[in-house]
C-alpha cells in the first residue's frame, strides 16, 4: 500500500511539474515543454556573456566600428523577434579566427571574427545573426535545460574547466574556469527540430527587416562547402553544434520561395565594413601559424611568423603576448614583462595580459605587483594558472590558508597546472 502511495504521490508531482512547464513558443505558436521563464533567461545571459566571451579571445577591439556594425544589423532583426519587449538582445564580435557564431538565453550573440572574413554579403549576416536570434527567441536553450532537469538529480555544478591538456618546454596553457550553465548551451548539439526552426524564422525574421533571403541559401551553400573540404577550424566551430547539410539548403530554399522576393543583399556595403578585417586577416593567419609552430616546437618558425603578423597589425595585444611567450621560453623574463605589459595597454579589458605579466613578475619576485596582475586576470577570467601562480605568493608569504584556496581551485583544472595544484 505504501508503495502504491508513493508511487501515486511521485506521478502527481511529475504530472503538476509537466503541466506548469507547458508553455506556447512565441516563436512558432506550437505547444512546448519549458520550466525556465524570460526572467531566467535574461539572468543566465547576463552572467554568462561577458565570462564566455573572455574565454574565447575577448572583444575584438580593433575595429569598433565593425562591432557597431554588426550591433546594428543584429538589431534591425531583433526588432523583429516575437519577444522582442522581453529579451535584452546584445551583439558582440569576438576576437577568434575559429569561424563561429552563438547565442545565450536572452539574447546574447556574438559572432567570431573567423567567420566574418568567410561572409560575402550583409544578408549572409543577418542570415547568420537571425539565426542566432531565433535560437534565443524561440527559447532553445531554456528549453533544453527544461528537458536536461528531468534526466539529472544532481544539481548543476558551479565551475567547469575549459583548457587546453597540451603543454610542453615551449608552450603554456591557460585552464580557464567558466560557468558551468553557460558552457553547456555553447557546447550542446540542438535538435533537428530547434535547427529548422531557427533556419525558417531567422529567413523570415529577415525577410521582415528587408533583406534578401536568398542570403540565407547562399550561407548555407558556402556552409556546405566549407564543410565538405573538412577543414578542422570549421568543424570544431559553428558546425559543431550548427551542423551543414544539403537538406538545410534545400529546405532553405523551399522557405525562401514562400517569402517576398527581392530585398537587401548588402554586398558593397559589407565589403566596405569589413575592408579593415580582410586587410589584416594575413596578419591572424601568420599569428595562428606561429601558435602551431610553438606547439610543434618550431620556434624559430613561431618567431618567423609572429614577426610577420606584426608588422601588418603591430595594435593586436594577441601578438605582444605570444611575443612574450617566446620571450619567456629564452628565460628573458624582463622583456617578456614588457611584452605583456604592451598587452594590457593595447587590450586592457582582457585577461590573458594581465595573467602573463602576473607571472612574469612572479619569477622577478615582486610578489606585490604580480598579485595585483593575477588578481585582474582572474577579475576578467578565472584561469588555474592565475590560482596556482597566487598560491604560489600566499605559500612563500607564510599564508597556508590562502594557499591552499587557491591550489584547491586550480586543482579543479584536468591539466598540468591542476596535476601541480593538486
Amino acid at each position: 500500500m505504501r508503495k502504491i502511495l508513493a508511487t501515486l504521490i511521485l506521478l502527481t508531482l511529475v504530472a503538476t511539474t509537466a503541466l506548469s512547464g507547458c508553455s506556447v513558443n512565441p516563436v512558432t505558436g506550437k505547444a512546448n515543454f519549458q520550466l525556465y521563464g524570460s526572467d531566467w533567461e535574461n539572468e543566465v545571459g547576463a552572467q554568462m556573456y561577458a565570462p564566455m566571451k573572455q574565454s574565447q579571445g575577448g572583444e575584438f577591439v580593433l575595429d569598433p566600428e565593425l562591432t557597431a556594425y554588426v550591433d546594428e544589423v543584429g538589431q534591425r532583426l531583433a526588432r523583429r523577434a516575437r519577444r522582442d519587449h522581453e529579451l535584452d538582445f546584445e551583439f558582440s564580435v569576438l576576437n577568434s579566427s575559429v569561424p563561429n557564431a552563438w547565442a545565450l538565453p536572452g539574447g546574447k550573440i556574438v559572432i567570431n571574427r573567423g567567420l566574418l572574413v568567410e561572409l560575402e554579403s550583409e544578408a549572409e549576416l543577418a542570415a547568420v545573426l537571425g539565426h542566432e536570434i531565433v535560437h534565443a527567441d524561440a527559447a532553445h536553450g531554456a528549453r533544453a535545460q527544461s528537458k536536461g532537469m528531468l534526466t539529472q538529480s544532481a544539481a548543476i555544478v558551479s565551475m567547469v574547466i575549459l583548457g587546453s591538456t597540451i603543454e610542453s618546454q615551449q608552450t603554456r596553457e591557460v585552464a580557464m574556469m567558466v560557468p558551468a550553465l553557460g558552457a553547456q548551451m555553447l557546447t550542446q548539439k540542438y535538435g533537428r527540430d530547434a535547427e529548422r526552426e531557427s533556419d525558417e524564422y531567422g529567413m523570415k525574421y529577415m525577410s521582415e527587416a528587408g533583406y534578401d533571403p536568398q542570403g540565407a541559401v547562399e550561407l548555407q551553400e558556402t556552409f556546405v562547402k566549407l564543410s565538405e573540404g573538412r577543414n578542422q577550424d570549421w568543424l570544431s566551430g559553428l558546425f559543431a553544434s550548427h551542423p551543414a547539410s544539403r537538406e538545410r539548403v534545400e529546405n532553405n530554399r523551399k522557405t525562401a520561395r514562400t517569402l517576398p522576393q527581392g530585398g537587401d543583399m548588402g554586398r558593397e556595403r559589407y565589403r566596405q565594413k569589413t575592408a579593415y578585417l580582410r586587410r589584416v586577416q594575413p596578419a591572424y593567419e601568420a599569428y595562428d601559424e606561429a601558435k602551431k609552430a610553438l606547439a610543434d616546437d618550431d620556434v624559430a618558425t613561431a618567431r618567423e611568423k609572429l614577426n610577420r603578423a606584426l608588422a601588418i597589425e603591430p595594435r593586436e595585444s594577441m601578438f605582444h603576448n605570444l611575443q612574450g611567450d617566446l620571450y619567456a621560453f629564452k628565460k628573458d623574463y624582463d622583456r617578456a614583462r614588457q611584452s605583456s605589459e604592451q598587452a594590457v595597454r593595447l587590450n586592457p579589458g582582457f585577461f590573458d595580459g594581465y595573467l602573463r605579466k602576473g607571472q612574469m613578475e612572479y619569477t622577478r619576485k615582486r610578489y606585490s605587483p604580480s598579485r595585483k596582475d593575477l588578481n585582474r586576470s582572474n577579475d576578467l577570467m578565472p584561469t588555474a594558472e592565475a590560482h596556482y601562480t597566487l598560491g604560489l605568493i600566499e605559500k612563500n608569504g607564510g599564508n597556508p590558508s590562502a594557499a591552499l584556496e587557491h591550489f584547491k581551485t586550480a586543482a579543479q583544472s584536468d591539466s598540468e597546472t591542476g596535476k601541480k595544484a593538486t
